[in-house]
């Protein structure tokens, strides 16, 4: 058996996570710890900005120390990446293995005291993204799919996962690459190159695809043999660049449009080629892509497979995890599923309630938590929602959270004025499990938020503050047996409102990471206009002036 800490420092979103024995026990993204989303700017190959606090941190929620750990897997090989790729000269790119083979286990050596170096191994970062899909997939066997910007010299892999092995059936090479293309989209429309995609993801529902689907569907396509084609494109020609901060028009939305577009067509002749070369009934993905829900919906309800299962942290972070996962299977063991995102940091009531009489904040204990959170969201109130271990991912799934009453169209406004969002992003609804056929047409179930669904047109109007200008709504669904105290204040607020939905959007401002600590949750509590907090077991309520 084996102690494995799985590390992501390439490019962006640093994460680190353990697995020990085959059970996932911790993970953790280092944005959390450093407050700078994303964890650092996105300059590739720094490898030297390790998630040195995510790593200690799931270290000490195990009760290990450096040196018990049996392998350092880290999600980048360099051994894989040529001389030259096309982005940088042969002296620049020795240079930078340098820093891999070299002067990386200098650095963990001094982030780890007592972890002896040769511990160290390299996993291909696909290979890590596939293992994070793949092993902690509810199957025994999967095709796998993973697109993303780019790992050491390719932005995709199709395989398949089966006996504890995975066999990888294609992977396109650079320069070619969706992630790429959408980034490059990103920020001709003037949002953040390698981070708000979601953004484009977001404004293309009010865009008319057609206007420019045509280009797209010349330059970009799947090739027949498990790849894909992306040629270059003068988006200037298309639209013109929209700066940070100016407002967007018909012609932005076209071109967000038809890049989603594309990218669904894509994804969907990638996956019908996985599953004539693989007969699998399953298909699991990771990598960045896999964080558009929009296509993720799609490929569930046009695809081959009869079941779709995306990793809760598909992008870079999750690396981390999948390169744990990929080094314990290495071994020959078996890796329990994963069963939950909430894998982060937790505070005990003791604490939390210590904190709370540190901040001289007054505070009271309802023998009813879920029922109070409920009749105060009933009532009208934005709710604070802090409970249990953080999420591992980009999705706030009911532990650091704000909730609001979907009834009420104008809370799609609020919410996004409280958050500093524009005014095309939605806000997401959270439903029991048991109720959610009845509401939402989709994939089911939805525990990470990962799939867009249609929203019965029977129920538009009972919940306007959820609904997408296309009529869909990215859902979480809430099962009892997971998530008892959210089950039991949705049931409480259907008995006050009539409906088992609730908003459910992060618990942060834009530009920020998601809270992670009971003083970060009292901060952002105390600098918007937020009613009431859910602190654990307690509840703060805004005083009135």
């Amino acid at each position: 058996m084996a102690t494995i800490l799985g590390i992501n420092a390439v490019f962006h979103d640093p994460a680190a996570a353990l697995v020990v024995d085959g059970e996932t026990v911790a993970a953790a993204e280092e944005e959390r710890f450093s407050r700078r989303k994303h964890g650092k700017e996105p300059v590739p190959f720094s490898t030297w900005e390790l998630p040195v606090d995510a790593m200690h941190w799931c270290l000490d929620h195990a009760g290990l120390e450096p040196g018990d750990v049996d392998v350092v897997a880290y999600s980048y090989d360099p051994d894989l990446a040529p001389p030259s790729n096309g982005n940088i000269t042969d002296d620049e790119w020795e240079g930078l293995r340098t820093l891999y083979v070299r002067r990386v286990p200098g650095f963990l050596a001094t982030a780890l005291p007592g972890l002896p170096t040769e511990r160290l191994e390299y996993v291909a970062h696909h290979v890590a993204h596939a293992a994070s899909a793949c092993v902690a997939a509810p199957h025994d066997s999967s095709a796998v799919l993973v697109l993303d910007g780019r790992g050491e010299v390719a932005s995709h892999l199709s395989g398949r996962w089966r006996g504890g092995t995975l066999d990888v059936l294609a992977g396109q090479r650079l320069p070619h690459s969706l992630g790429l293309l959408y980034e490059e989209v990103t920020a001709h429309l003037g949002f953040r190159r390698s981070s708000d995609e979601y953004k484009v993801m977001a404004l293309a529902s009010y865009g008319e695809p057609e206007r420019f689907g045509p280009v797209f569907r010349e330059n970009v396509g799947a090739t027949g043999d498990g790849g894909f084609g992306v040629r270059p494109m003068d988006l200037a020609a298309l639209a013109p660049v929209r700066r940070p901060g100016e407002g967007w028009s018909a012609i932005h939305a076209d071109l967000a449009a038809a890049l989603q577009v594309r990218l669904e067509e894509v994804v969907l002749d990638l996956a019908r080629w996985l599953h004539q070369r693989t007969g699998e009934r399953a298909i699991t993905l990771a990598g960045g892509v896999a964080l558009n829900c929009v296509a993720n919906g799609r490929l569930a309800a046009e695809g081959p497979f009869d079941n779709v299962w995306v990793q809760p942290a598909a992008g870079d972070a999750g690396t981390a995890l999948g390169a744990a996962l990929a080094a314990t299977t290495r071994r020959g063991q078996t890796c329990t599923p994963l069963g939950t995102a909430a894998l982060g940091r937790g505070w005990a009531d003791s604490e939390i309630e210590a904190i709370l009489k540190a901040a001289d904040q007054p505070y009271e204990r309802p023998s009813d938590l879920a029922g109070t959170v409920a009749t105060a969201l009933a009532g009208g109130a934005v709710v604070g929602w802090f409970q249990g271990r953080s999420e591992y991912g980009p999705r706030a799934l009911g532990h650091r959270s704000l909730l609001c009453d979907p009834r009420r169209p104008e809370n799609l406004n609020r919410m996004n004025a409280i958050k500093g969002r524009e005014e095309f992003r939605p806000v997401a609804p959270m439903v029991l499990a048991e109720r959610a056929a009845e509401i939402f047409d989709g994939v089911q179930p939805s525990p990470y938020m990962l799939f867009v669904h249609r929203i019965r047109p029977e129920w538009t109007d009972r919940i306007p503050a959820v609904v997408h200008i296309d009529g869909t709504a990215r859902i979480q669904t809430v099962d009892a047996a997971d998530e008892p105290l959210i089950a039991a204040m949705l049931r409480a607020f259907e008995r006050c409102s009539g409906v088992p939905v609730v908003v459910n959007t992060s618990f942060n401002t834009a530009g920020r990471p998601m809270v992670d600590t009971p003083q970060q949750a009292l901060e952002c509590f105390g600098s918007g206009p937020i009613d009431l907090l859910a602190l654990g077991p307690f509840v703060v309520r805004r005083a009135r002036g």
